[in-house]
């Protein structure tokens, strides 16, 4: 027989354990309703007491500025348009970059592409986009928008194409930027330069063509290799018109200030006995190999207009030999665009450098002069 004890204490424990698995199952059966609500209510404390995690992150001490007055915009992304804006970025020369062309597609590509490289360079704002407002506020405006050069094609056969490009880009960079200079990379760069001038309604001093600084750049790499020495420390300018009916100014070639003619007053003539005259020749047909080689030219340009860029946004006032009005130097009384030394800063063309020339060269730049003339009347009859 059972003892009566035991069953009690039996029937004691299966009502405890039954007690206690009822309140268990009680907790359970709420218990994901109350972690819902306990998870709502902190969502919306969070919510409530945390705007954003910048807000979290920092304690802001004044609005941060908008523009830092370094905007610079590039219209026209093709190989030239990204060698300009890719040693823009390199050279840490602007403080925001726009860029600007009608395909859509690409031009989102080159941005994100840019955008992505930033963590190793400084903290430049990238936009872009087809309608021109990305670009209001530009300190300076690069346009390399425009018909590519084919091979063989010469400069001028450019100028019908390019210009109708030109309408409908000049004044809408204008009215977003009334205050901006513009810088003109699209060839033929002296005719568009002169162009731009017309259409933009602007001061000559703030429309500049990139004129023959590459040229003279190319000179001086010619010099370089003929003598042994840095191409920074060979002084020798090219002046006219950019490309191929340029004067390279064989009178003030120097190096260190001792100037080649004073060791061989041949050099740079046809009776040169060092043929040093060549030398012209391989730099205007240089950039003609280069197409025939890979297409288009592209890094030398856009380190050239880098450095151009540099110098008006930092007001270094440096030289260069760039695209501007000529009229009443050298006795060019016409008003057309050819590049001259100058002086660059923040306001653009400061001084134009007073350079002496032989009457030889004076004679190659008057020529030269003269044969764009037909070209600027054909386009002010249009």
């Amino acid at each position: 027989m059972a003892n009566p004890k035991a069953v009690m204490n039996t029937k004691t424990k299966t009502k405890s354990r039954a007690t206690t698995t009822s309140v268990h199952s009680t907790q359970c059966s709420g218990g994901h309703s109350t972690a819902a609500a306990m998870s709502d209510d902190l969502v919306e404390s969070y919510r409530i007491k945390m705007a954003s995690l910048p807000d979290q992150l920092m304690s802001e001490v004044q609005p941060a500025l908008t523009t830092s007055g370094g905007k610079v915009t590039v219209v026209g992304v093709g190989q030239v348009g990204m060698a300009c804006a890719f040693s823009l970025l390199t050279q840490h020369i602007c403080s925001e970059l726009a860029l600007v062309d009608v395909a859509a597609d690409k031009l989102r590509g080159e941005m994100m592409d840019l955008q992505h490289g930033l963590t190793f360079l400084r903290n430049v704002k990238i936009e872009a986009s087809t309608d021109y407002s990305v670009s209001a506020g530009s300190r300076l405006v690069i346009v390399t928008a425009g018909a590519r050069q084919r091979e063989g094609e010469s400069r001028l056969s450019l100028v019908q194409r390019n210009v109708d490009i030109f309408k409908g880009i000049i004044p809408n960079l204008v009215k977003h930027s009334p205050n901006c200079i513009i810088l003109v990379v699209s060839n033929p760069v002296d005719i568009m330069t002169y162009v731009t001038w017309r259409l933009s309604g602007l001061p000559k001093c703030r429309v500049i063509g990139s004129g023959t600084n590459l040229d003279s750049s190319r000179f001086r790499f010619q010099l370089s290799q003929k003598l042994n020495v840095a191409p920074s420390s060979c002084h020798g300018w090219i002046v006219g018109e950019h490309g191929d009916s340029s004067v390279p100014v064989w009178s003030g070639v120097n190096i260190a200030g001792v100037r080649l003619r004073d060791l061989n007053p041949l050099v740079g003539t046809p009776e040169d006995p060092e043929k040093y005259n060549e030398m012209h020749k391989e730099v205007v047909n240089s950039a003609y190999e280069i197409i025939k080689l890979k297409g288009y030219t592209s890094w030398a340009i856009g380190l050239s207009v880098a450095s151009l860029v540099s110098s008006i946004m930092k007001n270094t006032r440096s030289c260069y030999a760039v695209s501007v009005s000529v009229q009443n130097f050298h006795g060019i009384e016409k008003d057309v665009f050819l590049s001259l030394p100058v002086v660059l800063g923040e306001n653009g063309v400061t001084h134009v450098i007073k350079q002496t020339l032989t009457e030889a060269e004076i004679n190659q730049l008057k020529n030269r002069h003269s044969s764009l003339r037909p070209t600027r009347r054909r386009w002010k009859r249009k």
